[in-house]
């Protein structure tokens, strides 16, 4: 067998078993859709570098003077959170709120964004406003961005990315072992792209439409117009300029958020009669 050959063939079993090593861990399960996951990092760690995060942020932005639409950030935070709260204390469930702490702000930016850091500080940009201009589509954006922080989903990519980065240097020394510098050097970048657009980037697809569903659930708990969801993202389709295909990006395409919330409405509303 070539050295060629062989390089591709261990690259191949690495990368698999790894691939298939990572998908079979989990340590605890995500709120609302009972996903298995995997956290290395405490809470109190992650809350840690939020709060530094959200001190430069906010040092270093201005906040909307436009006092409607701050207004109506606030009252659709506040609401959600009040409900998702009410819920999760109805459900036996108060440990996912621990150490959480929300704030809802609206800054000068023209970019049609929103986020949100992993202690609970969300965050929209005046850019996005004008396409929400009712209190159901802000909700979509919270319930989405809230629907994060519930996940734990920045605490997962931090573990999931440190797991890659570890195995990438285990596996390259493996394999330096066995073959030319020439041949590590390529493996190490077929490793590279490899983890990234096989694993970490539809990892990051998974997180977007799990923020999707439990936002939907927040909409739904909180009395907001769940069918409101397909609208919003319907608007942000309609507002972008170019796209990526989706294999290449860390969120799924438009129409797929649709037709993903689109199923998830039954379900949605039956959380409306509990």
């Amino acid at each position: 067998m070539r050295k060629s050959e062989r390089f591709w063939k261990l690259t191949s079993r690495i990368l698999a078993a790894f691939l298939l090593g990572m998908t079979a861990v989990s340590c605890s399960t995500v709120a609302f859709t009972g996903r298995s996951r995997l956290l290395l990092y405490s809470d109190s760690e992650i809350f840690s570098l939020s709060n530094q995060s959200y001190s430069q942020l906010m040092a270093t932005s201005v906040r909307s003077a436009d006092t409607k639409s701050t207004a109506a950030v606030s009252e659709v935070g506040r609401r959600m959170t009040a409900a998702l709260r009410a819920y999760l204390t109805a459900t036996g469930q108060t440990d996912v709120l621990n150490g959480i702490s929300w704030s809802f702000d609206l800054v000068r930016n023209s970019q049609a964004n929103a986020f949100c850091l992993p202690n609970g500080r969300v965050v929209f940009y005046e850019g996005i406003m004008p396409i929400l201009d009712t209190p159901d589509l802000v909700a979509v954006v919270m319930g989405h961005e809230m629907g994060h922080v519930i996940a734990r989903h920045g605490n997962e990519r931090m573990s999931r990315q440190a797991l890659v980065s570890f195995a990438g240097a285990v596996a390259g020394q493996a394999v330096g072992q066995k073959t030319s510098q020439n041949v590590q050097a390529l493996f190490e970048a077929a490793f590279s792209i490899g983890s990234e657009y096989g694993y970490l980037l539809p990892y990051s697809r998974k997180h977007e439409y799990e923020a999707d569903e439990i936002g939907l659930y927040l909409m739904a708990i909180a009395g907001y117009d769940i069918s409101q969801a397909t609208l919003l993202w319907t608007r942000m389709s309609q507002a972008k300029e170019s796209s990526v295909p989706e294999y290449l990006s860390t969120h799924p395409s438009d129409a797929n958020r649709i037709r993903h919330l689109e199923k998830l409405q039954t379900k949605a509303r039956s959380l409306i009669a509990r």
